[in-house]
């Protein structure tokens, strides 16, 4: 029986590769078919390296073709895996409908004032217009419930498309959610990382978000299971990693960066803050004290060739207004409002850089024209 190509071809749309829903014809795994008498050379481009895949591959195209053409045909299959590059753009995680942009806040270290930089990014992008969400990730240590005066208030049950979902505490108009809200202020989360995880889902997904323009994940310090967590479960736009110029906190803001560098993770790194950057005593306007080191952060964003975002001075009504529950950027003409417009700016500047470079399909837009007016300012 003479050997015919078209025919070999249509009798291979028969075959599928394990792990693919098409015929290796359809999916384009079938690169060439050649024939040269009673030989039969079939190319093949899988995606899967396994063994047995590829394996079953060749068996079943030499059985086919000696049942269905000849049982003399010399075959010959020829096998190259390609696994499929990702995209650099790449968002992972499930989309949660009505919410723009992502942010995660992070640090290598505690006690660098994370939670206050993400606070007053909050209350700064309120004010420019922005429809704001926080999410207190820190299961372990939750501070939004105190910074922004809610550490008395629980969030209720509301009905969505017939489903009953928590709605969040609003604060300065903002939505928060915490962990902060189920448990008493003395009492402690003593649980391991699935438990941690399973809770942080609860509050991002069976949550009423409505429509935001911007979510704020304050995250715990380090480089651990929440952290892993959060990238798996939600398309992060971006992550701001916050900082002193202490030597100490830099190498732990360092592998923060890293983290979501990584090829396993690949989240873009927005820019990075530098807090408690330099002391002004009231009465000595003009002195700046460099009591944790002179621009490690900035250096550091320089060394890693990520954008610098911002300094904040070591002020004592940051602490204050923090622990008194108004985020002190909220304090009208003051030199902290000025400071967190101008970092929350270069935020959102870096956010649209961002969000001009992901492929169309990816729906994360700035939606509203308050911010890019914000930016031009």
């Amino acid at each position: 029986m003479k050997l015919d190509r078209k025919e070999i071809l249509s009798a291979l749309e028969t075959i599928t590769i394990a792990g693919e829903g098409k015929n290796m014809v359809e999916s384009g795994a079938v690169k060439n078919v050649l024939i040269f008498g009673n030989e039969v050379t079939v190319d093949l481009l899988i995606a899967t390296p396994a063994m047995h895949i590829k394996k079953r591959a060749e068996d079943d195209i030499k059985k086919l073709i000696h049942e269905k053409f000849s049982p003399d045909a010399v075959v010959k299959v020829n096998i190259k895996v390609e696994t499929p590059t990702q995209n650099p753009n790449e968002i992972k995680g499930k989309a949660i409908p009505g919410i723009s942009n992502i942010i995660a806040v992070a640090s290598g270290k505690g006690g660098v004032g994370k939670s206050t930089v993400t606070a007053n990014l909050a209350v700064t992008l309120a004010k420019m217009g922005f429809k704001v969400g926080v999410l207190d990730a820190d299961i372990y240590g939750p501070s939004m419930p105190i910074m922004f005066d809610v550490e008395n208030e629980k969030p209720i049950s509301v009905e969505v498309d017939g489903k009953s979902k928590m709605k969040p505490v609003e604060s300065y108009e903002i939505k928060i959610l915490s962990i902060g809200f189920f448990t008493a202020p003395s009492q402690a989360v003593i649980w391991r990382g699935p438990m941690a995880s399973k809770a942080l889902n609860q509050m991002i997904f069976d949550a009423d978000w409505g429509q935001l323009d911007f979510m704020l994940i304050d995250l715990p310090p380090g480089t651990g299971d929440i952290h892993l967590s959060i990238m798996q479960s939600l398309p992060i736009t971006g992550a701001v990693v916050v900082s002193t110029p202490q030597a100490v906190a830099l190498a732990d803001a360092k592998k923060g960066v890293s983290m979501f560098l990584s090829d396993s993770i690949n989240v873009p790194v927005l820019g990075i803050i530098e807090n408690m950057a330099y002391f002004t005593p009231e009465e000595l306007p003009n002195n700046k004290y460099y009591i944790f080191g002179k621009e490690g952060a900035k250096n550091l964003a320089e060394d890693l060739q990520v954008p610098f975002l911002g300094e904040v001075p070591l002020v004592q009504s940051i602490r204050e207004a923090g622990d008194y529950g108004r985020p002190a950027a909220l304090q009208t003409a003051s030199v902290i409002e000025r400071v967190f417009e101008e970092i929350t700016r270069n935020v959102v500047q870096e956010t649209v850089n961002r969000n001009q470079s992901l492929p169309p399909t990816e729906a994360i837009k700035i939606t509203t024209m308050a911010g890019c007016s914000a930016v031009k300012k």
